[in-house]
């Protein structure tokens, strides 16, 4: 069982009108959404991290999602289910964690239910006012992608915190960089707020291999990309985004770390080696492998 399998035979039974980007754009509504869920011993440990770790990673999340479509962050509900002998020291802590993520968001409500472990979902709405929003099936051939020029160090960091972590590590940097992850507002808005063309932008989540793939595969295209120290690390929430070389003459603070070519023999090309399977990438999947 894999991830992605699920998401097709979920768009089989719904459709794909809304399905395909991390926000769903409702475009009647002039809004965004998207929501995310935080599993206790599956994307976290109490151990760990604090409860303020907690709530500001759990919140975090959701608004790169936003920023990833080029939206501003609006509005945020929080789903708390909790063990019975949670504090409420912990859930105060909790929410002055969240409060610190929310990037001009406002928490305006969610639930709180019983459970055996910590389980966090979290609902994000983006006000499209004014932006462009993007899609990962919006790059073209042409097209140049780029990183913020500063999140080029963040590359490839989260990973090596979990790491620290699962090894009783003591390097605060790294772990500061998988538990309190810093996003980039002010890119996500130059993009968005003055670009004409269509474009395509997502976060790195599940890692900038991940995010170059599944962009290149959606807008059928191709991608070549330098091979960056860490590009198959995930949650470092740094945005990739693939615009026109014409647009880049509006901005600055970017580093071009790669094209969108025509589609080619394979879907994206890392330094010299080609992927044309997403399988190839060996990155994380929930479900465990093919037969489980």
């Amino acid at each position: 069982m894999k991830e992605l399998d699920l998401i097709k035979a979920i768009k089989n039974q719904i459709g794909d009108e809304y399905i395909g980007d991390d926000c769903a754009y409702l475009m009647d509504s002039g809004i965004v959404i998207s929501q995310d869920s935080l599993v206790e011993d599956i994307h976290f440990k109490r151990g760990w991290c604090t409860p303020w770790q907690l709530g500001y990673k759990a919140v975090a999340v959701n608004i790169s999602d936003i920023l990833a479509s080029g939206a501003e962050p609006a509005y945020i509900t929080i789903a708390l289910s909790l063990p019975k002998d949670t504090t409420e020291d912990f859930v105060e802590e909790f929410y002055c964690g969240a409060k610190q993520a929310l990037y001009g968001a406002k928490i305006v409500g969610g639930d709180i239910t019983g459970s055996d472990k910590i389980f966090i979902s979290v609902a994000a709405i983006g006000n499209t006012k004014g932006r462009k929003i993007s899609s990962r099936s919006a790059a073209k051939p042409g097209y140049k992608v780029i990183i913020a020029s500063k999140s080029l160090e963040k590359i490839g960091k989260s990973s090596k915190g979990l790491l620290e972590l699962m090894q009783d590590g003591c390097n605060m940097d790294l772990i500061s960089a998988h538990l309190e992850p810093q996003l980039d507002v002010k890119f996500s808005r130059k993009i968005s707020e003055y670009i004409n063309e269509d474009y395509a932008m997502m976060d790195t989540s599940d890692g900038l291999a991940d995010a170059l793939y599944k962009i290149a595969e959606a807008s059928k295209v191709s991608i070549n990309s330098e091979y960056i120290d860490g590009i198959f690390g995930a949650e470092d929430y740094i945005l990739v985004a693939a615009v026109p070389e014409e647009f880049l003459k509006q901005i600055n603070g970017y580093t071009i770390i790669g094209e969108v070519l025509e589609k080619q023999e394979y879907v994206i090309k890392l330094g010299e080696k080609k992927y044309n399977n997403y399988d190839e990438l060996n990155l994380f999947n929930h479900f465990g492998g093919d037969d489980e």
